[in-house]
């Protein structure tokens, strides 16, 4: 009789503890599927930086200078034209900005450099950039998916700054 008790007891404490064990797992495995976007994500911002700041007679001030375009493609796409499929899905080359810091000579400051012949304009004789910066500035839309929990949806936004002219 005492025996009979104690097996429905465990199959009620299995009944108990079996769905919270799932949640726990499904958030786990949520978790490392965001853990994974995220560092994707760092990833191809980091070849765009990399391939476009070791390039020679890069025009970072031009928004269609065809070695930042196969920078971002080949970041984006794993080659550098647009025929490869996506690494991330809806994560295109035009969400992923390109922009220029340089370490500022009156004081020890990073900020952006604008494109001038004072600034990090090349071609109008300015002096050239010291880090090249990329960023998804509106962020890389990640939705979670646990069950019996609301739907959120948020932002990734990583950057990247990587030394200009290195190899």
């Amino acid at each position: 009789m005492r025996r009979a008790r104690q097996s429905g007891a465990s199959l009620f404490e299995a009944v108990l503890f079996i769905p919270i064990m799932a949640m726990l797992l499904w958030g786990t495995i949520e978790f490392a599927r965001i853990t994974w976007t995220y560092y994707t994500l760092q990833k191809i911002l980091y070849t765009t930086a990399r391939y476009a700041s070791s390039q020679t007679g890069v025009n970072f001030c031009d928004e269609g200078d065809p070695i930042v375009t196969d920078a971002k493609n080949l970041a984006t796409r794993g080659v550098g034209d647009t025929a490869g499929d996506l690494i991330l899905a809806n994560l295109t080359p035009d969400l992923i900005t390109v922009r220029l810091e340089r370490i500022a000579t009156d004081n020890p400051q990073l900020g952006e450099c604008d494109c001038s012949s004072t600034g990090c304009d090349i071609g109008q004789g300015g002096r050239g950039p010291d880090f090249v910066v990329v960023t998804i500035p509106d962020g890389y839309s990640v939705r979670t998916n646990i069950p019996f929990f609301p739907n959120e949806t948020f932002l990734l936004r990583p950057v990247v700054r990587v030394p200009y002219g290195s190899l």
